[in-house]
Parts: C-alpha cells; structure tokens; sequence
C-alpha cells in the first residue's frame, strides 16, 4: 500500500482562521461577562465546549483535506494492463 498524500499545511491554517479567530471571540465575551468574583465559575464551561467544537472541526477539516489529497492523486486508470 502507497502512503496517503499530506494535504497542504498553509491551505488548512487558511481554511480554519476565520473559525479560530471567532472561537477566540467567543472566549474573550464569555470571560468579560462573568459575573466578578464567578468569572471562572461562569465561563468555563461555555469556554470548554467551544474548544471542544472547535477539536471536532479542526480535525474533521484535517481529515478531509487529507482524504481530499489521496483523491486527487488517485489515477484510476494506474496499474491496469490491457492485453
């Protein structure tokens, strides 16, 4: 068996940026509106499962892109005698 293709590293900092920096949003607000003196209280949770979302979809999109590459680079035709 061939080893599967990488995808490109920069495409994939690329397509996950815009998702990253809105996480990191969403991070920041949960933190500034804690209530004082709960701020870890009552953001930490909120501020788990969206690092938890943000896992899941990162390493899908790796999956993908990954998966997207040994498409790419399949040649069906490859390997195949005709007599």
């Amino acid at each position: 068996m061939e080893p599967m293709p990488q995808f490109d590293r920069a495409a994939y900092v690329v397509a996950l940026r815009e998702r990253v920096e809105a996480v990191l949003g969403q991070v920041a607000d949960a933190i500034n509106t804690a209530p004082d003196g709960y701020v870890i209280a009552a953001s930490e949770m909120t501020v788990f499962h969206l690092f938890a979302d943000l896992r899941e979809h990162a390493y899908e999109a790796g999956i993908q892109m990954r998966s997207d590459a040994a498409e790419a680079a399949f040649s069906p035709s490859e390997g195949r005698r005709v007599g």
